[in-house]
């Protein structure tokens, strides 16, 4: 059984509601038709009901809700303003962006516990997904950040477990300290383990593998590799790799010989997200490559974004994922 075909399984087990607020999208239509049709999970889709059978989709089962005849609009409303009322946000302005934003009527959906999860991205950007999501769901408890990374499934791969792997920051963190570098580490493992159901094998990727090359930039990889060791020691985390040396046993061997990650790595935390989000999209184009993603992690429930990029298949492999984090909540 595939990756995303066992997660597709997973979400059946535990059926969540997952709301789909881009429904000017057709992708997102098709991908809400094809989610219901298969089970994976209760789908909320956000927007006029009319304009959404324009697009000819059987989305019958799934829950429309239009902001604007919404009966519970005062209740959202209200709670949205308490939520902000340290940034002294208004009644008019709480209404206003819930009416015209629908991934902050989405989150409050989620907040006043109507829905489990939010996958968002084919038209917004990664700050208008996340954005409301930080403001209303907020951080989950003992995170120490928000980041992003995305689940590859690599076509008759040998590396990785069977060519999954998870590739982190690719999608949110532009320049990570070696603190949040090390705790991008952890939360990957933490998530690799989830969706995967297999141990973590956290590579901490660099131009260098154990001290090949000197520069600042391979000092911050070593130091964050120091810190994660440290502070994450449930988790088999080494570093600085190179790629080849993470991926592939017969250069680990040469290269890094003493490490128990390298040549077995399958999570692979890059320095940058230059480097992350280069990667994936490498490995996605070249390699013929499935690409969940960018799912967060650290959040207080599942809000996840996609790329603008995104296909119809990848936009229900994203919610049957988010259906997962959701049950794991």
């Amino acid at each position: 059984m595939s990756f995303i075909s066992s997660i597709k399984e997973r979400a059946k087990k535990n059926i969540k509601t997952i709301v789909l607020p881009e429904s000017m999208d057709l992708r997102v239509i098709q991908a809400a038709e094809k989610i219901i049709n298969e089970g994976i999970a209760e789908v909320i889709l956000i927007g006029n009901k009319d304009d959404i059978n324009k697009f000819g989709c059987n989305v019958e089962k799934a829950t429309i809700i239009d902001p604007m005849n919404c009966d519970y609009i005062d209740e959202l409303i209200n709670s949205l303003v308490e939520i902000r009322k340290s940034k002294g946000l208004t009644f008019d302005e709480a209404k206003n962006l819930l009416l015209n934003d629908y991934m902050y009527f989405a989150c409050m959906l989620v907040k006043t516990g109507r829905a489990d999860g939010v996958v968002s991205g084919s038209c917004n950007s990664t700050a208008n997904t996340l954005r409301p999501a930080l403001q209303i769901i907020k951080t989950k408890p003992g995170t120490e950040l928000v980041s992003a990374f995305f689940l590859l499934v690599v076509p008759n791969c040998k590396y990785g477990d069977n060519g999954t792997f998870v590739f982190a920051d690719a999608g949110l963190e532009q320049n990570p300290t070696p603190e949040k570098l090390a705790a991008i580490a952890a939360s990957s493992a933490e998530s690799f383990k989830l969706l995967v159901e297999k141990e973590p094998l956290v590579a901490m990727l660099s131009h260098s593998t154990m001290g090949s090359a000197k520069h600042a930039d391979v000092d911050k990889v070593v130091q964050a590799t120091m810190i994660a060791k440290e502070k994450y020691s449930q988790y088999k985390i080494d570093g600085e790799l190179q790629l080849d040396a993470a991926i592939i046993p017969e250069i680990a061997k040469s290269k890094a010989p003493n490490s128990e990650v390298a040549g077995k790595a399958n999570v692979l935390v890059f320095p940058d997200l230059d480097a992350g989000n280069i990667g994936y999209k490498l490995v996605q184009r070249l390699a013929k490559a499935d690409a969940y993603g960018p799912i967060c992690q650290g959040i207080a429930a599942p809000i996840n974004d996609l790329s603008r990029g995104c296909s119809v298949d990848d936009i229900v492999g994203v919610v049957a994922i988010t259906a997962v984090q959701a049950q794991n909540n």
